[in-house]
This record gives C-alpha cells, sequence and structure tokens, in this order.
C-alpha cells in the first residue's frame, strides 16, 4: 500500500510505561498490533491488519538501517534499532525497537515481533539523527535507489567495521 501523505513536521510521543507491540508475517505484513501501536499511528485495527509494516514507513529513516534490520531478524537473531515513523496524518514517533523472529514448536521462524520503547533523547538528538541525516544524504547522492541503498549500507557497515560490533550492539554503547 503505497500513501503518499504531507509530513506535517509534528512529532508525537507516547508515555515511557507504553510499549508499542506488532507482530508480522514474514512478508512484513501486519498480523498484529496493540492499541499504543494503533494510537500513535493514527490507524484502527482494521486498516493495519494484513498491511505492510511499510505503513508506518517514514521517508526520514534511511533505508541501510531497515536493511541491516531485516538482514538481521531473517538470520534468526534479534536486533535493537532507533527508528522514525510516520503516522497516518502525516505526524512522526521516534522509538527504540526491539524485533525478534518468532518461530514455531520445532524453532522455524514464522514471522517477526517487535516492541518499541521511548527511545532515550539524548542519544537520539545527539548521535542517531545526526548519523540518520548522513545515511540519507549518502541515499541521496546517487542516481538511483539501489545506488543510494548500496552505499548507504557500504557507509554503515565501515563504521561498525570500525567499531568491530554489530548494528544493536553500537546502538547500546551510544
Amino acid at each position: 500500500m503505497t500513501r503518499s501523505i504531507a509530513l506535517t513536521d509534528v512529532e508525537q510521543f507516547f508515555d515511557e510505561n507504553e510499549i508499542i507491540v506488532s507482530k508480522t508475517d514474514l512478508k512484513g505484513r501486519i498480523t498484529y498490533c496493540n492499541d499504543v501501536f494503533r494510537r500513535i499511528a493514527g490507524y484502527d485495527e482494521q486498516e493495519c491488519l494484513g498491511q505492510p509494516h511499510s505503513l508506518i514507513r517514514h521517508p526520514d529513516m534511511p533505508r541501510c538501517v531497515f536493511w541491516l534490520l531485516w538482514e538481521t531478524v531473517q538470520d534468526g537473531r534479534e536486533i535493537f534499532a532507533y527508528v522514525v515513523n510516520r503516522c497516518k496524518n502525516g505526524d512522526h514517533y521516534w522509538v527504540n525497537a526491539h524485533v525478534t523472529p518468532s518461530r514455531d514448536k520445532s524453532g522455524k521462524i514464522i514471522g517477526y515481533h517487535s516492541n518499541r520503547r521511548v527511545p532515550d533523547r539524548k542519544i537520539l538528538e545527539d548521535k542517531i539523527m545526526p548519523l540518520y541525516k548522513e545515511l540519507l544524504a549518502e541515499e541521496a547522492r546517487h542516481s538511483n535507489r539501489k545506488s543510494g541503498l548500496q552505499a548507504s549500507i557500504k557507509s554503515v557497515t565501515s563504521l561498525l567495521s570500525e567499531k568491530n560490533m554489530e548494528y544493536d550492539e553500537f546502538v547500546a554503547t551510544l
């Protein structure tokens, strides 16, 4: 579902005691979303179920971070990442996401589960926002989306290689 929504530049917030929860199938289609998810994003349950999780994708979110996220969870590992999401009305909200594979009784991955909490504002403003701005600029420097994605992946993997850590380890050390 592709949506053209004018961005409002208005940030929405949720309480530090709340957790935004969603589950998806293997293709990233929403199979569950809690009331906090729906309230913050501005959707009702029927608008969400069966839709791609990218329904809430904000254009200021670097594509390479989603690439890292998907590579990690499809490999069966969990990941922590700061994410900016878009609300139905064009507002946005930041989260610190913990994404894990969901498994059946035999251990086979059958989907993905994400819990999102209020992010640390200082880390967000001092570290994440500047990093994401750089990654987005790298993506935009290229003539097509694929080249831009490859270049930003190279940028972020170089950063992680210098620090000798995975992305979620990097996030945890900020």
